[in-house]
């Protein structure tokens, strides 16, 4: 079997990546080069495409083998990101495609932000250089050519990033790409004793035979009569058959595109998913990541608030809450720790030795393997817009498969709020006695604070020793005798009770 390398198009849309791939392959699979009705009409990719061609490049191997390259045709609209996300979860070497006259656009940017932080390697296709005269040609690519390379500067790909200058139209400089790619193909590690896990990007039935699934195995592998679980449903399969690019193979492995026949389920039911092996994947219902901020995102991240959420090609809406540990002590997330809660984070200002952590919370449960990368964004900005969707990204911490999590689990986080009830004194029964009054509402429970500290804003430290009348009023005693001038200015001098209150873990009460 050849060897399997996926090369991801990603850029801004109608910057001819669907026409370069058809121009870079010459093998098409079921679902490729817009053959989505809507696409058509539309003019514009809505859906991921996959196309191949196979290189002989068997000088190269020692082994003999083949060399495929199994191309994603990765939409460029605004409103698609999430299945940008996907398509990039899914793909080796990255082929970031930029119009010859327009340059870095919002999703030209979106999809570097997206390969850095999923840690693609990186080629530039600089497309329709066809538009240019032949006599301004070559000065016009070589100033894009700079600025680009300035730009790359500032990401983790360096301003060192190969570079091809092609007309994915009139075919100009195809085959030097095509050379640049064997040159950048890197043996992939594909890890396939893992469990199996492959995405699915389409579903279709064949009459008299059953349905087949198309996508690419993120691990693991897969043997015809195999067993296989549709989480999603429910239900498990038995594997008929499989194809790789029109061809009869009898096994897949990490990396693989495949199509997967399967005894019949109803197509409509999993346009798109996961195909597992069976009781590996159970529903997640909130997970806890340390927050990775991506700094060109300009608004804040509050918490409370809610985010769109990608993971494989799932994007869900989540409940954000933001904490943090205090004193950076430890990179791990710790279930037994106490963490901070934060009200809000400026991406940009998150400094790199700050320890931001957060907690979503699904509206509908995710199915995903352990350690997965999350990528949270903001879908529901205008399309239009310049400004940078994607907020923030992580890797899973913590996660729970209850579905009674919120009494079962949230209240295991030890997230604090800090609380502070300012009381003033009304009268001095002597220099170590003192009854405070308005540090607590008439229906507060005050037995809760006896024997709970506070501090006079003159310095004094004390606790609270007893409830004193009917009201709201209590007795504080002091170790050390108050000091002649406190006792002079009591009128002026304020009762400070500071204490901490658990987020998730109200019968916790106040805690010092």
């Amino acid at each position: 079997m050849p060897i399997n390398f996926n090369i991801g198009l990603l850029g801004h849309v109608d910057s001819g990546k669907t026409t370069l791939a058809k121009a870079l392959s010459s093998i098409s699979s079921t679902a490729s080069f817009d053959k989505n009705p809507q696409s058509v009409e539309r003019g514009i990719t809505l859906d991921l495409g996959f196309s191949g061609l196979l290189v002989d490049a068997r000088s190269s191997f020692p082994e003999g083998e083949q060399l495929q390259f199994t191309f994603v045709d990765c939409p460029g609209h605004a409103s698609l990101i999430r299945t940008i996300i996907g398509g990039a979860q899914i793909i080796d070497l990255m082929l970031l495609v930029v119009d010859a006259q327009k340059g870095i656009q919002t999703q030209t940017a979106e999809c570097l932000i997206i390969g850095e932080l999923l840690q693609k390697k990186l080629i530039v296709v600089i497309n329709k250089i066809d538009v240019y005269p032949a006599d301004q040609r070559v000065l016009k690519l070589e100033k894009l050519r700079s600025r680009l390379s300035k730009t790359l500067e500032a990401t983790s790909f360096g301003g060192q990033v190969p570079m091809y200058a092609v007309s994915a139209l009139e075919g100009t400089h195809i085959p030097e790409l095509r050379n640049g790619l064997i040159e950048a193909f890197f043996k992939p590690d594909r890890n396939v004793t893992d469990p199996l896990l492959m995405y699915v990007d389409h579903c279709f039935g064949i009459k008299g035979q059953g349905t087949v699934c198309t996508g690419t195995l993120l691990q693991g592998k897969v043997h015809v009569n195999d067993v296989i679980e549709l989480p999603a449903l429910g239900e498990q399969r038995k594997v008929k058959s499989m194809q790789m690019f029109h061809q009869n193979v009898s096994s897949a492995s990490m990396g693989d595109r495949i199509g997967l026949c399967v005894t019949q389920f109803n197509a409509k039911l999993m346009e798109r998913g996961v195909i597992a092996q069976p009781g590996y994947l159970r529903p997640i219902y909130a997970v806890c990541l340390q927050l990775k901020p991506i700094r060109y995102y300009r608004q804040s991240i509050k918490s409370k608030s809610k985010l769109h959420i990608s993971v494989g090609h799932d994007t869900v809406m989540a409940n954000v809450t933001l904490f943090r540990d205090g004193d950076n002590a430890s990179l791990e997330f710790q279930l037994d720790k106490e963490y901070e809660y934060v009200e809000e984070v400026q991406p940009a200002e998150v400094k790199s030795t700050e320890v931001i952590y957060v907690l979503l919370q699904f509206e509908t449960p995710v199915l995903m393997p352990p350690n997965s990368t999350l990528i949270a964004s903001k879908l529901d900005m205008d399309v239009h817009s310049s400004s940078c969707r994607l907020a923030f990204w992580g890797r899973i911490a913590w996660q729970t498969q209850s579905s009674n999590y919120i009494h079962v689990e949230l209240p295991k986080l030890r997230i604090f709020k800090r609380k502070q009830k300012v009381g003033s004194i009304q009268r001095v029964v002597n220099a170590n006695e003192v009854i405070v009054q308005n540090l607590f509402k008439k229906e507060a429970k005050r037995d809760l604070y006896v024997g709970k500290l506070i501090e006079l804003s003159s310095g004094e430290k004390g606790r609270i020793d007893r409830t004193f009348g009917q009201t709201s009023k209590v007795a504080i005693i002091f170790q050390d005798a108050l000091l002649p001038e406190t006792i002079t200015n009591v009128k002026n001098v304020q009762v400070l009770l500071n204490c901490k209150k658990y987020v998730f873990n109200k019968q916790a009460g106040l805690i010092q």
